[in-house]
């Protein structure tokens, strides 16, 4: 196994637990590792991560949760619906001549800043 395939395969079980525990992944984890740790590009990192994730990656922690009583199908279905128009449309903004990918990385840094902030400091 290539030193690249084992990386890529532990940011992804990595990403996993978060997913299955936190509800996170794509964009906490995949990507700040693939640009920090494997030196790829902003984009090109965002590209990986939104591919890595088509499939139903939280098919079997969703049962989990369901079967345990803490998942609302309904809820579930209408987020989806928000999350398959708002990736078209987030994906056409970040790719524009205009945005960099130096400006993607403060973008999301400022992002994450201001999610882990309101955790932290408020109810």
């Amino acid at each position: 196994m290539s030193s690249l395939f084992v990386q890529l395969l532990l940011i992804g079980l990595v990403a996993g637990v978060a997913g299955g525990m936190f509800g996170i992944g794509g964009g906490a984890i995949m990507v700040p590792a693939m640009v920090i740790l494997l030196g790829m590009d902003q984009k090109f990192a965002t590209g990986t991560s939104v591919a890595a994730q088509i499939l139903p990656i939280g098919l079997l922690a969703a049962v989990v949760y369901y079967r345990n009583g803490n998942l609302n199908i309904k809820h579930a279905v209408i987020i989806a619906i928000g999350l398959l128009i708002g990736n078209l449309f987030g994906a056409l903004v970040a790719n524009q001549p205009f945005i960099s990918s130096e400006m993607m990385k403060k973008l999301y840094g400022l992002f994450l800043f201001a999610i882990g902030f309101r955790y932290l400091f408020y109810r």
